[in-house]
């Protein structure tokens, strides 16, 4: 419909879409541009208002000391083999101050420069008709004002001169390092390399972290991330009941991970957050399996770990599922321990505590669940070694964790929560001697009353089994 209203003749678009670009000097400029703009939107998630980029770097220049310069870099493309990259992911500090999703950029702010188009400065790969013919399109300066809402946009060329210009006048210079505790890597990231490069180059300013700075933004979500995670949700729940129709004995995992992947694709997600946790039978008792190649045999259970990735903010579901369909006796009764721990420890992500504290509080309910199924007795209990726990054996990981951007997002265990928040909530237990684990994972808003983001995914026994059969 769009189409008839901006072109007389809708071939000029099957011209563009067919390669004939020979062409395209032939039609008048003002059809030309709107051909750019309509082939730049062909993004798998809506366009993201710009304001919430703004608002994200109004908050972090208010935190620098004054006359600081702040640098922050796209990802890197890595390399696979041959002459193949993997996907490209866009660093989450970059997208969450840009929206850009793009290799290539660089970020600049200087709140204090005394000239103001200076402060706010993107600079990006300058595209040619070669690169658009091989690999496709790239952002135009006017498409990353667009998306970020910085209006001045530079060319990569313009970079080396702007620092130089820039490292004159400012005395406090912010660099981004991954600082996530759990992380290590070989491999130096964009970020590194620049920081080890500008401190030869530059080793009498004084270098600050940017990293503390942003953890303490990103841990709190503004309502249009919490739109964007709820998303994620939702096309994580429309996997599940894909699931629910599709398994039975016989299956085998990876073809189990193919519904799923199919359902997120189809529904605009760039793919999942992280690898897909699908194990059967004693596999559901190792925390991360992800070979995901074994059959999925009648009488196990199928635990499901999976999430969708849209708009690069995290989907974290858990769920345990009978292949056949029906619980047996004991699988049930394990089952509905677990569900009870979810919604008691649910209600207790509440503005106040903190992860530490709260799985604390959550790991007494478990014992007690541990003591009803018989694992062990409260006498035990009084006699355990306080720093061996018994019921450590049966559920020996935490509660929750931030999710945001990433699906273990920045936030300390130690910080206390406030509203806005978003963390997952999934106790387990896991008896291998039994042949089985059981996992159930709810992404939670944190709240005076807490806000359950995947309520409306099946988790009841009696609602998971009415939907397999």
């Amino acid at each position: 419909m769009l189409l008839h209203l901006l072109f007389d003749d809708i071939s000029i678009i099957f011209d563009v879409s067919r390669n004939k670009c020979k062409h395209l000097h032939d039609y008048p400029k003002s059809n030309l541009q709107i051909i750019t703009i309509l082939n730049n939107h062909h993004m798998r998630y809506h366009q993201i208002n710009s304001g919430l980029f703004a608002k994200n770097r109004i908050y972090l220049e208010k935190k620098l000391k004054p006359n600081s310069l702040a640098i922050i870099h796209s990802n890197d493309e890595m390399p696979r083999n041959g002459d193949q990259s993997y996907p490209f992911r866009q660093n989450s500090d970059m997208f969450y101050l840009t929206g850009l999703d793009q290799e290539k950029c660089i970020l600049t702010l200087f709140p204090n420069h005394p000239v103001e188009a200076l402060r706010e400065i993107i600079f990006t790969v300058k595209t040619n008709d070669h690169m658009v013919t091989w690999y496709g399109h790239k952002y135009t300066l006017e498409q990353v004002t667009e998306i970020s809402g910085i209006t001045t946009v530079k060319w990569l060329d313009d970079f080396e001169g702007t620092l130089r210009d820039f490292m004159s006048r400012a005395e406090y210079v912010y660099l981004n390092l991954n600082e996530n505790p759990r992380f290590t890597t070989e491999v130096p990231s964009r970020d590194l390399r620049f920081m080890q490069q500008l401190r030869n180059d530059y080793p009498l300013h004084s270098f600050e972290r940017l990293s503390p700075l942003l953890t303490d933004l990103r841990m709190v979500k503004d309502d249009e991330e919490i739109r964007l995670l709820t998303r994620a949700c939702e096309i994580t729940g429309d996997a599940f009941g894909r699931v629910l129709n599709f398994v039975k004995p016989g299956v085998m995992e990876y073809e189990v991970e193919a519904e799923i992947t199919h359902e997120f694709i189809r529904n605009g997600a760039s793919g999942h957050s992280y690898p897909p946790i699908i194990a059967s039978g004693v596999n559901n008792c190792i925390l991360h399996y992800n070979q995901n190649d074994q059959e999925c045999k009648n009488g196990d259970l199928l635990l499901l770990d999976f999430g969708a990735e849209y708009a690069n903010y995290a989907g974290d579901c858990s769920r345990t599922i009978p292949v056949n369909g029906k619980f047996t006796a004991r699988q049930r009764q394990v089952y509905e321990a677990v569900l009870r721990v979810l919604r008691k420890a649910t209600k207790m992500l509440v503005p106040g505590t903190t992860i530490d504290k709260y799985h604390a509080e959550v790991c007494k309910i478990m014992e007690n669940e541990l003591i009803g199924l018989g694992l062990f007795t409260a006498e035990n209990v009084e006699n355990q070694d306080p720093d061996n726990p018994l019921y450590f054996k049966y559920y020996m990981h935490g509660t929750s964790h931030f999710i945001g951007l990433d699906v273990h997002d920045v936030g300390s265990k130690q910080h206390p929560l406030t509203k806005g928040m978003v963390l997952s909530c999934e106790p387990a237990i896991y008896i291998p001697e039994e042949g089985f684990g059981i996992r159930l994972e709810n992404d939670i808003l944190v709240d005076e009353e807490p806000v359950d983001l995947m309520a409306h995914i099946p988790i009841e026994p009696d609602e998971i089994e009415a939907l397999m059969a």
